[in-house]
């Protein structure tokens, strides 16, 4: 099932698709008592919104091999990877909705792209087992990264680096009925591929990483966990138009003004 969040009505609301058509849900994320509104919007007519309410995003930093060694962290055996997930957080007001549009900051002169798989999470989650942990999650989607990278270079934080506003678009929806351990994933500028891989070379895979997270912090209905981008990762350009696309899910677009 794909669950959509639009803005409707002059308020957000959650809705499931079907085809080219939403339907409308009553009820609340946080509380987890979707019913069926009786109400239909074509998705043409709908403003779609980031499928999440986070009070948190999660992020996974250096979580394939590859991309590690193109950022210099690794050496061409393999040596030095991360033995736990690397974890840094954004906030709320770091989400853009799809097909929207994300200005270049002026405070950065080198702002790259980072396509990733996102996973909303469905209920509170503490402590979760392995074999628990992907019932904890609401649904899969598409999340871009968007990171000013000299600032990462220059900071003791990565807060204006990662967490800056606008810097996680994320969509086009959930897809509800998914198994996130072998995706392809690809993210395109100006149509030219930059980044592809699967979701099985992770070095720590959504099970792992929900298990981890959980220990340290509670995952509230509608957080957010990036888990991490695949090498590829280069600058952008304003005009510059992203796309992210996720095996089983649909593709997220950016651009960037």
């Amino acid at each position: 099932m794909k669950l959509v969040r639009i803005h409707h009505a002059g308020a957000p609301r959650w809705g499931r698709l079907e085809g080219e058509t939403v339907h409308l849900l009553a009820g609340t994320l946080k509380e987890g008592n979707f019913t069926d509104a009786g109400e239909t919007v074509p998705l043409d007519r709908a403003a779609l919104l980031p499928p999440a309410e986070p009070s948190k995003i999660v992020c996974v930093g250096r979580n394939y091999a590859d991309h590690i060694r193109e950022m210099g962290h690794a050496g061409p055996g393999g040596a030095d990877l991360p033995l736990e997930p690397g974890i840094f957080l954004k906030g709320p007001n770091a989400l853009a909705e799809p097909g929207g549009a994300v200005e270049y900051p002026a405070w950065t002169e080198n702002f790259h792209f980072e396509g990733e798989l996102a996973l909303v999470i469905g209920q509170r989650a503490k402590n979760l087992s392995a074999p628990e942990a992907l019932g904890a999650v609401l649904g899969y989607t598409c999340g871009l990264d968007l990171t000013a990278r000299d600032k990462q270079r220059e900071d003791l934080q990565w807060f204006r680096a990662k967490a800056a506003d606008r810097f996680c678009p994320l969509g086009p929806w959930l897809e509800t009925e998914l198994t996130p351990t072998d995706l392809h994933i690809q993210t395109r500028v100006n149509g030219a591929v930059k980044q592809e891989s699967r979701t099985s070379h992770m070095i720590f895979d959504p099970v792992q990483v929900l298990v981890y997270v959980s220990r340290y912090v509670t995952l509230e209905p509608g957080d957010v966990v990036l888990t991490g981008t695949p090498e590829g990762v280069g600058p952008l350009e304003r005009g510059d138009q992203v796309e992210v696309e996720v095996e089983g899910i649909g593709v997220l677009h950016t651009r960037i003004i």
